[in-house]
């Protein structure tokens, strides 16, 4: 069977909704109430229902993953992405503003992984499309991602990549 050797994921709308709009409009500081992490004005940062089960298979598949991230504010993901208890997960993590092509080559050097081998999930088209060019197999994610999401673009990438 033919899968991908690394898993790389988007943040903002693909992994987590923050009350409807990206980590960088929100307001730190973050915290942990009665297991919800909310900002200063009690904005809730959420993984999407199935992200969990899907992070925690590809852990047990000890499948590498990978973050990328456009964030204006990385200090922030990267503590959401603590507090959500995730961030241990993931292998490689490019979160910083630039180009979705700076983050692949970035994770394509520290990984030694072909970008024929990676499987990318990202809510903005725009990114999908750019990393495409290099040769990722890419899943446009439309409403956070979930199971059925995760099944398709594995089989997309065993079929069509």
């Amino acid at each position: 069977m033919h899968l991908p050797q690394l898993i790389v994921f988007d943040l903002d709308f693909t992994l987590w909704d923050c009350d409807g709009t990206w980590c960088d409009c929100l307001s730190p500081p973050f915290s942990l109430q009665s297991g919800q992490v909310l900002d200063a004005q009690g904005r809730s940062v959420q993984l999407y229902s199935d992200v969990r089960d899907v992070l925690a298979h590809c852990d047990q598949q000890n499948w590498k993953m990978a973050l990328a991230s456009r964030t204006e504010q990385p200090t922030w993901a990267k503590e959401l992405t603590e507090l959500l208890e995730i961030a241990n997960l993931f292998t490689y993590s490019e979160i910083y503003p630039s180009s979705k092509l700076a983050h692949f080559s970035a994770i394509q050097k520290s990984s030694n992984i072909e970008f024929q081998q990676m499987l990318f999930f990202d809510d903005e088209i725009r990114n999908i499309t750019e990393v495409s060019t290099l040769g990722v197999c890419c899943m446009h994610v439309t409403q956070g991602l979930s199971h059925r999401i995760f099944k398709e673009a594995l089989h997309h990438f065993q079929s069509h990549c």
